[in-house]
């Protein structure tokens, strides 16, 4: 078994990652690059959204080709990590979230493209994902099992709110997203979600809260906070990643999430 591993801002390499070979992998959307290995005694390849020093801001992940590319490398499953901005404020910072719902209306790519992996008239494959929750079941567990394991403290279940970057929200834009029961927000993980779900391959993802997002509380997250908590959060995911990988491997390929209504 094969899994995949998805970091964000502050996390660009995974610690003991043993055998670790750089790869550049070609799909249909792009070139990208990736780093092959064993990490907590399992074979993972290993993507950093916005790949080494930050060199894409969020509106320049190349998520089509990203999730190609780990489909490419024979993944059976992704786990990803993204540091977040609190909606609701009974998360404390520092805090994990393992999601189970996802928000994201306008489902478009940072270029106004809708965010699929069916771009072709009459290409096999095309269709429609149906589904209830759209994280898989089997990871979630695992990711909480780990949290738990490793002494972090988690919330089983959130809705996690995708937002266009790179700028932060306004105020009014977070009334709006807490009136629809979002937990917490970043730039990044609704096109992964979605194009994951499209291509079989189970995910799950895992938060890491950083601030308060723009009028949650009396007084703004300061900047200072935000950086330090972004600084943290390596750490917390790989001890998480740690425990959940064995636990991922041991159980072997979940299965994907809901169903596929196909016209081929």
């Amino acid at each position: 078994m094969r899994i995949g591993i998805i970091t964000g801002s502050g996390t660009y390499a995974l610690p003991g990652f043993e055998d670790a070979a750089p790869a550049e992998v070609e799909t249909r959307f792009g070139t990208v690059p990736v780093t092959e290995g064993r990490f907590a005694g399992a074979e993972v390849v290993h993507l950093a959204r916005h790949r080494t020093g930050h060199e894409l801001v969020s509106h320049q992940v190349t998520h089509q080709a990203n999730v190609s590319a780990l489909v490419e490398r024979g993944c059976d499953a992704v786990l990803a990590v993204t540091v977040c901005g609190a909606v609701d404020p009974t998360i404390a910072l520092g805090s994990l979230v393992v999601f189970d719902d996802l928000h994201f209306t306008v489902n478009r790519l940072a270029d106004g493209s809708i965010c699929t992996l069916h771009t072709e008239p009459g290409a096999p494959g095309r269709g429609h994902w149906i589904f209830e929750d759209p994280f898989s079941p089997a990871l979630r567990g695992a990711l909480l099992e780990a949290a738990r394991a490793a002494g972090q403290e988690v919330r089983d279940g959130g809705c996690y709110g995708h937002v266009d970057g790179p700028r932060f929200n306004t105020k009014a834009e977070i009334r709006g997203l807490a009136a629809c029961g979002v937990s917490a927000v970043s730039q990044t993980a609704g096109p992964e979600t979605v194009l994951c779900g499209e291509a079989e391959l189970p995910y799950a993802l895992l938060g890491y809260a950083t601030d308060y997002a723009n009028g949650v509380q009396d007084e703004a997250t300061p900047v200072e906070t935000l950086v330090s908590l972004i600084e943290r959060s390596p750490s917390a995911f790989a001890a998480v990643l740690g425990e959940a990988v064995p636990r991922v491997a041991a159980a072997g390929p979940p299965e994907p999430v809901g169903t596929h209504f196909r016209w081929d």
